[in-house]
């Protein structure tokens, strides 16, 4: 929509948002704070040195954002981080023919790695009950997912890596070192998935699964949270409201078992038996 425009033209740096269009002014906010919120950016504005002005946008923002949602950080590689740099924009496009899915679009400012300015990601949706077990549908649900070739640039392949082998000759006893091209852990993997028969039904083997079911999660992630709330991520507050979430989760958990009853002095169980819908405060 126009709002992510807006948004990938800011971090790209095609445009410089004025200082009014960076307030934000908070429902909270009251005057002391609103004073000191003035101190700290007058602070920021004298600290602010030379070469920080020829900066352009929002340098590292989908970088940033990867490293900080864990099931993406712990596919990216040191070695991935110099290209994920170039990573400016990142859109999704919806397939509503059959079959029904999602395609993410990762967009590169050009890089010394490859010669694409765009890698995409489909997700193909199984949305139809399985006519042996109809009773089983949830809903649409992800079977298949497919990437697209990269085209690196020679020696620049992060998918894979030489390493040395040592072979003995059977007979002469002689030793002699190869060297064995091998894959190599790289979050350009997740562009290379692993393939799947075209019928939503076909059986696949454990492995396979394994390695689907959790790029389909974070396919669906990115698509569902990470898109959608890219500004957040990027600062860190997406991710406190997530874990804001599991703590109250957890505090629901402990009511559970009546500990909370324990503690409380006015707690009466004759009333809490007469109104069982009534939780004590």
């Amino acid at each position: 929509g126009p709002l992510y425009t807006k948004r990938a033209t800011i971090t790209k740096g095609d445009y410089e948002p004025t200082e009014d269009e960076c307030e934000w002014p908070s429902d909270s906010e009251d005057e002391e704070e609103a004073a000191l919120a003035e101190e700290v950016k007058e602070k920021a504005k004298l600290e602010e040195k030379e070469e920080d002005k020829d900066i352009k946008g929002i340098p590292s923002f989908w970088l940033t954002i990867f490293k900080n949602v864990e099931m993406i950080a712990d596919m990216v590689q040191e070695a991935d981080e110099p290209v994920l740099e170039a990573l400016n924009d990142i859109t999704v496009t919806f397939s509503e023919k059959n079959p029904m899915g999602f395609t993410l679009h990762f967009h590169f400012l050009p890089n010394e790695y490859f010669t694409n300015t765009i890698l995409t990601k489909s997700y193909e949706l199984k949305c139809e009950p399985q006519e042996d077990d109809p009773f089983s549908f949830e809903g649409p649900e992800i079977f298949k997912c497919t990437g697209c070739p990269i085209d690196w640039s020679k020696g620049k392949n992060l998918t894979v890596k030489q390493v040395k082998k040592k072979q003995k000759h059977k007979s002469k006893g002689s030793v002699r070192t190869i060297t064995k091209q091998v894959k190599a852990d790289s979050f350009f993997n997740f562009f290379d998935p692993p393939t799947v028969p075209d019928d939503p039904n076909a059986e696949v083997d454990e492995d396979t699964q394994a390695l689907l079911t959790v790029d389909f999660e974070i396919g669906h992630y990115i698509r569902e949270r990470i898109v959608p709330r890219a500004v957040l991520f990027f600062t860190g507050e997406a991710l406190d409201d997530e874990s804001d979430y599991e703590e109250e989760e957890d505090e629901d958990d402990d009511d559970d078992d009546g500990s909370g009853s324990d503690n409380d002095p006015d707690f009466d169980p004759k009333k809490a038996a007469a109104n069982p819908e009534c939780k004590q405060q």
